[in-house]
């Protein structure tokens, strides 16, 4: 799905909802609550991606990468777990989309430099895109969507999500271990380092970055020091760099594609949606009743997308409990098919743009493997807490 295709079906999700608020299926009042609720949120998604695709250009994640792999010092097991810290640290505390469009390439360079093979750091980029952006409410959008319903700051999210969080992460990290073994044996020979071209703009670009991260934390509202990040950083390149400031840096079809699925998902819950929903998602909040919420998130995730899924079914989750196993079944089961989250499909492009072919037969099949058990194994704690 690329971008242009994107913002074609973010247009006709727009189209549907105007005409929900035109024929009174969806009231007015409420349609004008929705864009109170998502202006932050897209504000924030907006300038995440400007100050990840900035620091990027700057070398940030680049000179990141290769002290990881000096620091692992010619092992590639090492590297390979120096690499995952980088995956979660990065999903964690910027989005799950930082982590596979920008963090890939950087993996897959380093790989191919050091002769390696890609697969398996390929792999640690997209799947932990996904199962570590339970962490915190700025990891994920359906996080933040989630934190808005909760009224929860940043510490009170990672309170629930918590352990559901460090559980996906650590059988996601088992299980890619267990799938690549053969590709993570043995030692890499030492590579040049990455050419910086502007010093001066990797210093800036990095502390604010630096700065940046704890601020997102803070419980500050995330658009806030995001969009502040985001200008300095613009300042900083059309100081230096002015030619990479261009109106593709702002994820315009995203923006079109998430604004209008929220309009859209809205006007079906107005048509009376819910009911059919809560027959499959359940209503209770003990273990099998959590389950079930859960599967049909990553049955829904990987049949559509994982955002419309977490929009239709947000409804019938009417406690912390039964949010955050829903949060767990659409963001950590997003492994299966190559459309269950945008993070999956952009990492796909950027492969592409590698020239690194993805079997996507192998893909499923291991998703089919590892989704259900994460699931599953992360949702346990929220029946006890």
């Amino acid at each position: 799905m690329d971008a242009v295709r994107l913002a074609l079906i973010g247009s006709v999700l727009w189209v549907a909802g105007v005409i929900a608020v035109a024929t009174g299926v969806l009231p007015v009042a409420d349609a004008l609550g929705i864009a109170d609720r998502v202006w932050p949120i897209l504000l924030f998604v907006v300038a995440i991606t400007v100050v990840a695709e900035l620091a990027a250009t700057a070398g940030v994640f680049d000179v990141a990468a290769d002290a990881l792999a000096r620091v692992a010092r010619g092992r590639t097991l090492v590297l390979w777990m120096l690499v995952v810290v980088l995956a979660v640290a990065a999903t964690s505390l910027l989005s799950l989309d930082t982590t596979a469009v920008l963090l890939t390439p950087v993996v897959i360079t380093i790989a191919r430099a050091h002769r390696l093979d890609v697969m398996p750091f390929a792999f640690t980029t997209v799947w932990l895109a996904n199962t570590a952006s339970l962490v915190l409410p700025v990891s994920n959008l359906t996080n933040l969507l989630a934190a808005d319903r909760l009224n929860a700051s940043p510490v009170q999210f990672a309170t629930v999500l918590g352990l559901p969080a460090l559980i996906a992460i650590v059988v996601t990290v088992l299980l890619l271990w267990l799938f690549h073994r053969r590709g993570l044996r043995g030692r890499y020979p030492a590579a040049p380092r990455p050419a910086i071209a502007d010093r001066v703009q990797l210093t800036v670009a990095a502390a604010i970055v630096v700065v940046l991260l704890p601020l997102l934390v803070s419980g500050i509202p995330p658009w806030i020091p995001a969009t502040a990040a985001a200008a300095l950083l613009v300042i900083l390149f059309l100081w230096r760099s002015p030619r990479v400031i261009t109106v593709t840096l702002v994820p315009w079809q995203l923006v079109v594609f998430a604004s209008g699925l929220f309009l859209a998902i809205a006007a079906l819950e107005a048509a009376g949606s819910r009911a059919l929903l809560e027959v499959i998602a359940g209503t209770g909040s003990d273990l099998p009743s959590l389950w079930q919420l859960a599967g049909v998130g990553m049955l829904g995730a990987n049949a559509i997308n994982n955002l419309p899924a977490y929009l239709a079914l947000e409804s019938v989750a009417d406690a912390p409990a039964r949010l955050a196993a829903l949060l767990v079944g659409v963001n950590a089961g997003s492994l299966i098919t190559p459309w269950a989250s945008l993070a999956t499909l952009l990492w796909h492009e950027r492969l592409q743009a590698l020239g690194v072919d993805v079997v996507w037969r192998r893909y499923v099949l291991l998703g089919l493997l590892a989704a259900p058990v994460i699931v599953a194994l992360s949702v346990i704690p929220l029946a006890f807490a």
